[in-house]
């Protein structure tokens, strides 16, 4: 089901460090996950990508690089930036195979963007950002590497406002993945948004579908862990049930939300 549980004798990691094990063994998976690879908020980025057409995108947090891979015909130049060089290796390797030769990578955090400033005109991330040690200062440095006017789109998951949900939530998270961070509400990104120096210009939900065998697998999620999370998931109160629509599999759903912005 999946890796066997840690011991107390690992060494303590930098967060950033702690996502690099995480994800750099897993980036095959990431690459090819149907549920990053697809889906309604990708084809209205892509969309969007194809009217604005800028011509220099940084996918911030490229993961498997679904962003890089979708923006890459839109664009003249498509910088696919993430903390895991394991992960960066597996989207060069597929942007070879896919024939996009536009596509460049580079290893760097969310918080300390390696660019000048105005060097890209759309800053792009998605399912990236809850990993992220400082969201503010990750979306302060997009700021400043977008020219002004320049595209901002922010896609993540989103936790509900209610405490009871968001506990919830927040908990299964970090079960499933010891290096997340956090998933943020709708009024927090705004807020993030306005004090990093953005304009929404709209604001778009979507809700996706989660099979959990494949979700705790991607992730190399322990065990121990994973009954963890299927015992939260059956001594769930009702509303938390009907709330994430928790199936008796083990499946959920979850939100999300695109958030697209103009630097001001």
């Amino acid at each position: 089901m999946g890796t066997t549980a840690g011991t107390a004798a690992e060494p303590r990691r930098a967060h950033e460090d702690h996502v690099d094990s995480r994800f750099g063994p897993q980036a095959a998976s990431y690459v090819a996950s149907a549920v990053h690879a697809a889906g309604a908020d990708l084809d209205a980025l892509a969309a969007l990508l194809q009217a604005e057409r800028p011509a220099r995108l940084l996918d911030l947090g490229c993961g498997g690089g679904h962003v890089s891979f979708a923006a890459a015909p839109h664009c003249a130049a498509v910088t696919a930036l993430d903390l895991s060089e394991r992960m960066l290796a597996a989207v060069a390797a597929e942007a070879v195979r896919r024939a996009l030769g536009n596509i460049a990578c580079r290893q760097g955090v969310a918080e300390a963007l390696p660019f000048d400033d105005g060097a890209f005109d759309a800053v792009v991330s998605r399912f990236s950002a809850h990993h992220w040690r400082d969201v503010p200062a990750g979306l302060a440095a997009a700021r400043r590497v977008l020219r002004p006017g320049g595209l901002c789109v922010m896609i993540d998951a989103v936790a509900p406002a209610e405490p009871l949900f968001d506990t919830f939530l927040q908990t299964v998270e970090l079960l499933r993945d010891p290096s997340h961070v956090r998933d943020y509400t709708p009024a927090e990104w705004r807020r993030f948004a306005a004090d990093a120096g953005f304009t929404v210009e709209r604001a778009e939900g979507f809700r996706i579908h989660l099979e959990f065998s494949s979700w705790v697998t991607r992730i190399g999620t322990s065990d121990l862990n994973v009954a963890a999370i299927r015992a939260l998931q059956a001594g769930a109160p009702e509303e938390v049930v009907r709330r994430f629509a928790v199936e008796a599999d083990g499946s959920f759903r979850l939100d999300t939300l695109m958030l697209v912005m103009r630097a001001c």
